[in-house]
């Protein structure tokens, strides 16, 4: 087995520390030997159910201990591991279902209802028993009794993990083990994670960089405390009476804590543990940086910069946070960046070009899709007027970001703007594609709309949409018929009536999106 797999993380754990507490979820602590115990009856199950190696298992379900289990036990397998993110609406499960025909899911009680709505045809593993699945976690670990013998290695596929692209429709992005130890190995580098450390499972598994906190706990044999934030007050509660020392956020969170009373939040010396905080998945804002430091006054602050086709490029160092908050930083250690122009030549000190991200944590491309995959996944040579590579060398893979960036007189990179025109709001990236299909397709009414974002401080980007019928409609019938078929995160914020569309020409018949973006900011 690879040393550059994640079963060779939990073995070496298990191993080295097997009564140390890996996890803890609520009132449960499970240790390191619990942990590869209960992930081995999983995983020695899972072989027995007929599927081919490279087979993709889906988990659709809401953050817990028996989660982390599912993950590691399918990674612990020749299969491939594709979350399913539990916001999504039945027919975006179905989507992602087709897309990478996944034919087995793992799943709760509260989800199974939306997998029989589908009519998905394929094997239902659940937590708890139930009539709606073929058999429970609680059944398997009750009935089998067996060691696992992985024979992974690190080229091997771990992972599809899906996000919404400009087309509309959410694509997959395939990730081998070697990725995610890169991951982990490197963030364990530039935030100084210690055996000692407990980090807060505040992030969902659903994408990478909620995923790496779970690899980073096992790569050092730290501790992992799972927590679902709903509440600020809970939030608070479980960083001073969980110890937590290291605490991964995105932006949307930094607003949702603070969005509580100050009088009501914690006194910095009830937080004295916690000596790291880090974020990413969006831009952070001058009054984030104000109440993340002097609420946790004695933690470092890492503001950081990833992309979908590789985990991370670029973070701030925390002695500069303050000096140029809106910087996303420098390279990480084993990644080179260079911002190039359409020319390809490299970008001068505050002219903007395209972010290139070259060195580890690369991912493999986007599943089923080549076209967008050719989009991202150049070769080396688009950087042969800046590099200047000599000899007869055999190719190597650079990612596009499509992120237009600049870089100041010292190195700091600034992020300017997407290539495309997608959204990005609470954490998620969102295609408004995707909305205006929904719309179109079951609010008969609408003849056209179009869908765009407008800044928000504390979400980020909040989203516009603006339609064509023959009368106006009321806001919260439009509304009601989109919950249908969206999740929350993805409901315009703003709805716009408008009794004709601009049009880029007469002969396209093209909406002029900034056309009606610059008309309702002005």
């Amino acid at each position: 087995m690879s040393v550059n797999s994640i079963r060779n993380l939990l073995e070496m754990a298990a191993k080295s520390e097997p009564e140390k507490i890996g996890i803890i979820y609520e009132n449960e602590q499970i240790s390191y030997a619990t942990l590869i115990e209960k992930v081995d009856k999983i995983a020695h199950y899972l072989t027995t159910i007929g599927l081919k190696k490279g087979s993709r298992i889906g988990i659709y379900s809401n953050k817990s201990a028996s989660q982390v289990i599912a993950i590691l036990a399918v990674l612990s397998t020749e299969y491939v591991f594709v979350p399913i993110t539990r916001l999504l609406k039945p027919e975006q499960v179905k989507h992602i279902i087709n897309d990478c025909n996944i034919a087995c899911i793992i799943t709760d009680k509260t989800k199974i209802e939306n997998i029989k709505a589908i009519q998905f045809s394929g094997k239902i593993i659940s937590y708890e028993s139930s009539v709606e699945s073929d058999v429970s976690f609680e059944e398997i670990i009750k009935c089998y009794s067996a060691e696992i013998n992985c024979n992974i290695k690190g080229h091997d596929n771990a992972a599809i993990t899906y996000s919404f692209g400009s087309e509309g429709n959410p694509k997959g992005i395939l990730i081998n083990h070697r990725a995610f130890i890169d991951g982990a190995r490197v963030v364990s580098n530039y935030l100084d994670i210690k055996k000692y450390d407990i980090i807060s499972g505040l992030l969902s598994f659903n994408l990478d960089y909620g995923l790496n906190q779970l690899f980073t706990t096992l790569y050092k044999k730290a501790t992992l405390a799972i927590h679902k934030f709903v509440l600020p007050s809970d939030f608070f509660t479980h960083l001073i009476n969980d110890s937590i020392t290291v605490l991964p956020l995105m932006p949307i969170h930094i607003t949702q804590m603070f969005d509580e009373d100050l009088h009501r939040i914690p006194q910095s010396e009830h937080f004295k543990n916690l000596r790291v905080v880090t974020s990413s998945g969006g831009n952070i804002t001058p009054l984030m940086v104000k109440n993340i430091t002097h609420t946790f006054s004695n933690a470092k602050f890492y503001s950081m910069h990833g992309l979908t086709e590789a985990f991370r490029s670029a973070y701030l160092d925390p002695s500069q946070i303050h000096i140029r908050p809106n910087s996303i930083g420098k390279a990480i250690p084993d990644v080179e960046l260079y911002i190039i122009n359409e020319e390809g030549e490299a970008c001068k000190p505050r002219e903007i070009g395209e972010l290139i991200h070259r060195g580890t944590a690369i991912y493999k491309g986007y599943w089923n899709a080549p076209e967008e995959s050719a989009k991202r996944f150049k070769s080396i040579h688009i950087l042969d007027k800046v590099i200047h590579p000599e000899g007869q060398l055999t190719d190597e893979i650079v990612i596009a970001s499509g992120d237009y960036v600049y870089a100041d007189e010292e190195g700091y990179i600034y992020f300017v703007s997407r290539k495309d025109d997608m959204i990005k709001t609470q954490g998620y990236r969102v295609s408004p594609q995707e909305i205006e299909s929904v719309v179109c397709e079951n609010i008969l009414d609408i003849t056209e709309c179009v869908v765009f974002s407008v800044p928000n401080v504390e979400i980020e980007e909040e989203i516009v949409l603006v339609y064509n019928a023959k009368n106006e409609l009321a806001r919260n019938e439009i509304l009601f018929e989109l919950k249908k078929y969206l999740p929350n995160y993805m409901l315009p914020s703003h709805i716009v009536y408008k009794k004709t569309m601009p049009l880029k020409s007469l002969h396209e018949k093209q909406i002029d999106k900034d056309a009606l973006k610059k008309a309702y900011l002005s």
